[in-house]
């Protein structure tokens, strides 16, 4: 797939940690558990940076913050990037999806070009 050069193939290591910090805030303690230990398992995946962030609903980092330029740098470089971490949004319900990990990987990629595949992992809100 086009672009995958520019993403590893799985996440490093401290990207769980990362993630289970950010959902720590929005999920109670025992989801968090359930949902990093299927993000370890979940395979990776690629999406489109424009796709990811209409589906999170979020807005795009500006180029100067210091996270995106980091990895626009490392993009220009030849330097893989970590695939994001996400939890699966529900359009039933309205639920935009989760970047538990990488939002400013995502806005990296957006700049470089939106249609670049991203590697991800993600999963369904664990029950």
């Amino acid at each position: 797939m086009a672009g995958d050069h520019i993403w590893k193939t799985k996440p490093e290591a401290h990207d769980y940690p990362a993630a289970h910090d950010y959902l720590s805030l929005v999920l109670e303690e025992a989801l968090v558990r359930k949902a990093v230990a299927a993000l370890r398992r979940a395979p990776t995946v690629h999406y489109k940076a424009k796709d990811l962030l209409r589906a999170s609903q979020l807005s795009l980092l500006p180029r100067e913050n210091s996270h995106v330029t980091a990895d626009l740098k490392k993009i220009k470089k030849g330097k893989a990037l970590s695939p994001v971490l996400l939890l699966r949004g529900n359009a039933a319900t309205g639920t935009p999806i989760t970047i538990a990990d990488g939002y400013h990987r995502i806005c990296a990629s957006w700049y470089r070009d939106e249609n670049i595949p991203i590697a991800c992992r993600i999963v369904s809100l664990p029950r």
